[in-house]
């Protein structure tokens, strides 16, 4: 899957460093001095790149923990995403990250040790304030963790703050780290979901919607809270019926007590982002479809946001209660 990893000299030493070169010994390993020379170079092919991005092993000076953005979040009264890795294998059609970056390797921050340190300081900054931190806003929380063993460290971390909550985002099956693992109650397991026939189109790379469906159930099963991400929500001919099927699917033959949240909000890009995701891809099926700008933002508009938002809602209070549902809206 990785055929090169650079890697800046002052991380080549540390032991994340070297066990992800291990797990990855058949990749050939480049010196580098610092992951911006090659991550931020201008006149990137990223269409290209994604078809087989490098691995950056680098050093995080800074920002280890931020504000979410508004819109993002569930009921706590503060919330924090962390970011241990830059870009996704997944190459999903309406993902942010496709605008975000100029380039497709994958960036690895292997001073892990720093991340907690930081959260920890945020923790003992909030002492009566309810948190949740996010994993996942910039990467997919599991699908790399073979390889970089992140959310093991992270479960092993957040056992000593049971009253803050953990919420790892992903599109991933690989679940050994929890399942070989007794379940934390504050780490939440949130997957993004959309209906098969979409995500057949858009989610490349990624595990079907079956497998994904099956992996939560198992989950919750085995006692791990669990969170449902519709999100974004695609518009198409029949997505009633689409999205209807698809929550009476989840809903059937789980444990409902484990379902903590679940989450959806509308497809929205800013206005330069979806400039460029447009011109990487300009032949998609996702971006014929009559957009409407307003404020910088751009959206189906006010009126399919509305009914789509309106009709997950009352179809997820079919199954679950109003306070476990939540609308995002970044």
């Amino acid at each position: 899957m990785i055929d090169s990893i650079f890697a800046e000299r002052e991380v080549l030493d540390h032991p994340v460093a070297q066990k992800v070169i291990k797990r990855l010994k058949h990749a050939d390993v480049f010196e580098i001095e610092r992951y911006q020379e090659m991550f931020n170079k201008r006149q990137q092919n990223f269409r290209i790149q994604k078809q087989n991005p490098a691995l950056i092993l680098a050093r995080k000076h800074d920002n280890f923990v931020l504000p979410a953005p508004q819109g993002f979040g569930l009921d706590a009264q503060k919330n924090y995403y962390f970011s241990h890795m830059y870009n996704c294998i997944y190459d999903c059609r309406y993902c942010f990250l496709q605008g975000m970056y100029s380039s497709a390797n994958h960036v690895l921050f292997v001073n892990y040790e720093d991340f907690f340190k930081a959260i920890s300081d945020t923790i003992d900054k909030n002492t009566d304030t309810s948190l949740t931190f996010f994993s996942g806003y910039d990467c997919d929380s599991l699908a790399f963790e073979k390889i970089t063993g992140f959310a093991e460290k992270a479960l092993e971390f957040f056992t000593n703050f049971s009253s803050v909550e953990l919420e790892l985002r992903t599109k991933s099956i690989v679940s050994e780290t929890l399942l070989n693992r007794s379940p934390i109650s504050n780490c939440i397991v949130a997957y993004s979901l959309s209906p098969s026939n979409l995500a057949g189109v858009l989610d490349n790379k990624a595990p079907s919607i079956e497998r994904r469906v099956n992996a939560l159930k198992t989950l919750a099963k085995n006692g791990w809270p669990v969170g449902l991400r519709f999100d974004p929500l695609i518009y198409c001919s029949g997505w009633e019926n689409l999205y209807s099927e698809l929550i009476q699917d989840i809903f059937t033959d789980i444990n409902i007590d484990k379902v903590h949240s679940v989450s959806h909000g509308p497809l929205r890009f800013p206005k330069e982002m979806y400039k460029k995701i447009t011109s990487l891809y300009p032949d998609d099926k996702l971006f014929s479809f009559p957009m409407e700008t307003k404020g910088g933002i751009v959206s189906y508009g006010t009126d399919i946001e509305q009914e789509m938002s309106l009709f997950l809602q009352s179809e997820l209070e079919k199954y679950t209660t109003k306070k476990k549902i939540f609308r995002c809206l970044v």
